[in-house]
């Protein structure tokens, strides 16, 4: 009963988010891994092609688990376009931003909101702050959380969060 009106919260939340409720509350096991679902999802189009760009895919197709932090295509469509493509074509850059977006192990919602910081698999640490009911990693937005893959979770971010560099 507790776990059909979580996940009942949790179709609510995703259709005012506008995010599909099957990226918040997954009923059974997974059966893709992180990069054939978020491509499965298709809203992560531009998080894909960079993954691809970045020579990431085999890894994060990997037996991990990795905690994925990822912009959706909206966030990407924040970055100016010519800064976009710049990045798209400097493969060591690339990866350095989107290994920034990646935690080694799985890291549920509950374990996330307790954190005050996370090491990613980029060397540094993101901020993980909770204000007024709201996850942030590095200032963006959790919008939806604990979209399970076989390989380990995916919380679905507002923002492209970037590195020191």
């Amino acid at each position: 009963m507790v776990r059909k009106i979580i996940t009942s919260a949790a179709v609510a939340v995703s259709l005012m988010l506008g995010v599909p409720a099957v990226m918040n509350a997954q009923e059974a096991a997974p059966t893709m891994n992180i990069v054939e679902t978020a491509v499965d999802a298709g809203y992560f189009n531009t998080l894909v092609a960079a993954v691809k760009a970045a020579g990431l895919v085999e890894t994060l197709s990997g037996d991990g688990p990795f905690t994925v932090f990822a912009p959706t295509d909206e966030a990407f469509a924040e970055i100016p376009e010519d800064k976009l493509n710049a990045l798209i074509a400097d493969k060591e850059a690339l990866t350095a931003v989107l290994t920034y977006h990646v935690v080694a192990g799985k890291v549920m919602a509950a374990d996330v909101v307790n954190l005050k910081t996370a090491a990613t698999v980029n060397g540094q640490s993101v901020d993980i702050k909770v204000m007024d009911g709201k996850v942030m990693i590095d200032g963006a937005e959790v919008i939806a959380a604990d979209v399970q893959t076989t390989n380990g979770v995916i919380h679905v971010i507002n923002k492209v969060i970037l590195p020191d560099m």
